[in-house]
Parts: C-alpha cells; sequence; structure tokens
C-alpha cells in the first residue's frame, strides 16, 4: 500500500469534489457549521491543608504532620461530565506522585468512593521530534478515567515522599489541573452503512448527508472502502477484503502476488462514533509503511457500557485534543469491551496514518488501544479476537506476518536511546517499546495468541 509522510489537505479535499453527489458541491461549502459535540470544564488545583484543617468526614491522604505537598479541590458542584484528567504545563516533566478523585452521579445523586487516576501518561504520545508536538502547547497528563454522567467532583493530588522538586519549593508540577469532559449527546443517525451503495438518479450519482468539509475531508479518506459520509465501513470475507485492497492500492498490489490478508472487520467510522472533525488539526500526516502494531489498553477503566463506547471515543478524542494539546486522536483504531472496532486517528483505515500511540515508534506503526484497563482484569475473549481480525488484515495490507519480528528505529523515549535499531514482534505490547505498565499484564498476556490467531486468519501455512 501507498505510505508518505505528508499532510493531505489537498489530497482528501480533491477527492470530495471529485465524487459525484448528487448535492450540489456548494452544498457541503455552504453548510452552517455544527456546534462541537460535548464540552471541557478546565479547573486550576490549589493547595490543599493537613487533614485536620479538612471538612470532617473527608478521608486525607496522610496524617503525618509532615506530609507531603498536595493539591486539589475540594467537593463542588460542576456542569455535567463523563471523563476526568489531569493536566499541568510541561510534557517534559513527570508527576510523581497520587492522584485521586470522586465523583457524584447525576442518576444516583451518590457519591462514588475515592478512584485512582494512572499517573504514568505521558508514553502515549507523539515521538520528541515529531512535528505535532511544535503545532500546539503539549501538556503532561494523566491517563483519562471514565466515571460515567456525573455532576460534583473531589480531586487530590500528593506528590510521593522524596519526589524530586520541579520548581522550588514544590514537588508537583506546575499549572495542575483538572479537566472534566462531557462527550455530548449521541449524533443523529444519519448517513450510509457503509456499502457503496445509495439512493440516485440512476446517472451514478449517490446522495450523501449534508456535512462540515472536515467531516467530507476524514470521510473521503476511506473511499472506496465505503462512501462518503458512511457511518461504518462494512465486514468482508477474505476473499473480497484482498480484492478489495487490490482495488484501493491502484495497482501496487496485485492478484498474483497472493498477499496474505486477513478478512476486513467490520470498523465504525469517525462519523458513526461522532468525532467532531472540527476539534482535529486539518490534514493528515502519514508514514511510508506499517511494520508493526501496539497494543494499548486505555487505561480509563472498564465501568462502561458498551453502548456507551461511542461517548467514551468522543471524551478520550477531546481530551487527547483539548486537554493534552494533541493534533487528533492519539490511537489509529480502537476495541470495545464487546470487541467493536473503531476508526481511530484520521486519514483512512486502510493507509499508514502516523499516530501518537508509542512514543519513540509512532513511525511506521500502528497503534490498537482497547477500551478499558487489564492490569487484573482478564480481558473478554471478543477482544483478543477482534484484536486478531483487525491485524490480520490491516498488517495483511502492507505484507506483515503476525508471527514474525521486526526492526523499528527508535525515535528516543525512556527504553530506547533515539536512533537505535529495535528487534520487536510485529504484534507488540506498548511495554515493549517503552517502560510501562501498558497494556496492562493480562492483556499483554494474551499477544501471543492474538499472533497465532491473526497469521491464521491470513491464511499463513
Amino acid at each position: 500500500m501507498r505510505g508518505f509522510l505528508a499532510s493531505s489537505i489537498g489530497v482528501a479535499t480533491a477527492a470530495v469534489l471529485a465524487l459525484p453527489l448528487a448535492l450540489p458541491t456548494p452544498a457541503l461549502a455552504e453548510t452552517a457549521p455544527v456546534t462541537p459535540a460535548g464540552s471541557t470544564q478546565s479547573l486550576p488545583l490549589v493547595p490543599l491543608g493537613p487533614p485536620a484543617t479538612r471538612a470532617p468526614g473527608v478521608p486525607g491522604m496522610s496524617a503525618s504532620p509532615g506530609r507531603t505537598e498536595t493539591q486539589g479541590l475540594t467537593a463542588r458542584e460542576v456542569k455535567t461530565f463523563s471523563l476526568v484528567g489531569v493536566v499541568w504545563d510541561d510534557a517534559a516533566t513527570e508527576l510523581h506522585g497520587r492522584v485521586q478523585v470522586r465523583t457524584r452521579s447525576t442518576r444516583t445523586a451518590t457519591w462514588s468512593d475515592w478512584q485512582d487516576v494512572e499517573t504514568h501518561n505521558g508514553e502515549h504520545a507523539a515521538d520528541l521530534d515529531a512535528a505535532e508536538r511544535g503545532s500546539r502547547p503539549i501538556r503532561g497528563a494523566t491517563a483519562p478515567l471514565w466515571v460515567g454522567e456525573s455532576d460534583a467532583v473531589e480531586v487530590r493530588v500528593q506528590a510521593e515522599p522524596g519526589a524530586p522538586t520541579t520548581r522550588a519549593p514544590s514537588r508537583l508540577p506546575t499549572g495542575l489541573r483538572i479537566e472534566l469532559v462531557d462527550p455530548g449527546a449521541e449524533p443523529p443517525a444519519t448517513g450510509s452503512d457503509g456499502k457503496n451503495t445509495g439512493p440516485g438518479d440512476g446517472k451514478g450519482e449517490v446522495a450523501v448527508p449534508a456535512m462540515t468539509m472536515e467531516t467530507a475531508e476524514s470521510s473521503a479518506a476511506n473511499v472506496p472502502h465505503a462512501s462518503l459520509g458512511a457511518n461504518e465501513i462494512t465486514a468482508l470475507d477474505k476473499a473480497d477484503s484482498t480484492a478489495d485492497a487490490i482495488f484501493a492500492s491502484e495497482g501496487e498490489l496485485s492478484a498474483a502476488a497472493a498477499p496474505y490478508i486477513g478478512p476486513r472487520p467490520r470498523i465504525v467510522t469517525r462519523k458513526g462514533w461522532g468525532a467532531n472533525e472540527g476539534l482535529r488539526e486539518p490534514g493528515f500526516v502519514y508514514t511510508s509503511t506499517v511494520k508493526a502494531a501496539f497494543v494499548h489498553h486505555s487505561a480509563s477503566g472498564n465501568n462502561y457500557a458498551c453502548k456507551d463506547a461511542p461517548a467514551v471515543l468522543r471524551s478520550l478524542y477531546r481530551y487527547h485534543v483539548i486537554s493534552n494539546g494533541w493534533r487528533d486522536f492519539g490511537y489509529n483504531f480502537a476495541v470495545d469491551k464487546c470487541g467493536t472496532v473503531y476508526e481511530g486517528r484520521a486519514g483512512g483505515v486502510s493507509k499508514a496514518v502516523m499516530g501518537a500511540h508509542t512514543m519513540g515508534f509512532n513511525t511506521n506503526s500502528m497503534g490498537v488501544a482497547v477500551l478499558g484497563t487489564f492490569t487484573s482484569t482478564n480481558p473478554p475473549a471478543v477482544v483478543v479476537d477482534s484484536v486478531a481480525r483487525l491485524t490480520a488484515w490491516k498488517l495483511g495490507l502492507f505484507g506483515r506476518d503476525p508471527r514474525a519480528k521486526t526492526t523499528l528505529t527508535s525515535g528516543g523515549g525512556n527504553r530506547y536511546p533515539k536512533g537505535k535499531s529495535v528487534s520487536m514482534n510485529v504484534i507488540s505490547g506498548h511495554r515493549d517499546g517503552f517502560a510501562t505498565q501498558c497494556p496492562g499484564a493480562k492483556l499483554y498476556n494474551k499477544l501471543g495468541a492474538t499472533r497465532t490467531a491473526s497469521a491464521k486468519l491470513q491464511g499463513r501455512p
């Protein structure tokens, strides 16, 4: 498949304008901008006094007179939100400490127990020298935590004893803020089911719903796998997946090559899960190929229903772009706990899109995030199966054997220095490229079975 490092604003726009539409071209250009779904409340944290000075019945994190520095917010009502995270000014500064939140449910009007938020999240980011880091301020951030619809919050951040001083006399990063993300309502069910057919006038014209130019740009990147405006890309069997890949490659693949391409899974598009395309930066960035797939967990908790997965994705997307300062959603794909596969970063599901998922190894790789936390919880079997199916198809497009090894060049990180050639599995866990617990021990332990299943789906002997 083609791969290149470039901004594709003109390419995608040309694809939109070249398509035969029942709606006249001005309909796309004149569509009123869609009001951004959702919102982000960003509240600065303040120093908290010792437990004795706090409200009765609110537990402190330490009762010692000489306890270390703590910042946070006392319990307060806020606008409705569903996901929380803590950010700070400098992405290069680590938060050495503990972050906890408790929230009040809008459904039950009861407060949750204190919940820990994963503090080590900087490894999910663009490479150190990536252009993405220069386009807007990049902030340090914890992992996000899905808490469900809530209307009140309390947060505390305590520096761990002996933590290095980030600025005298503080041991916590500067500019600590809590981000309260509302994913917004489910978008209206408009668009096609992904098949390359639709109502028209019998002259080859296909009617599509009105879209903003940003939405059309994102959707056009998936043509011809789905029609413009599709909410999903339909599943194909192995034979049709191979034929579809050959057609989409514009001659760079051939039937004579007998490529090992797995059956394409059903993929919910960005439009299908309600991505507000006005949030991300315009255009797409590509690498030359896809040599490896890195498997992650989102570390956002398992307390969500599968019907809520699109809302979780809209929240993560907003957190990545608005709170962290990334150009777009960090991962190339996401998989919910019921096994549904979702398009992640915009640019086309079959293309080599540059992500921000594995610092140091985003070039020539793809990132797949399983929504949830799998440190001590086993991933459902349907999740493992979906990751195998997705990688069998996507890695097959680039001629990769899921059981093989590949060599990637490090862009710099805490495990491998910049410029070092590293041999790793074609299907790897995030921890293989960076010193991290991601994707959680329980999910990481399933990767061996995933490689075997993925290669079998490709039809490899």
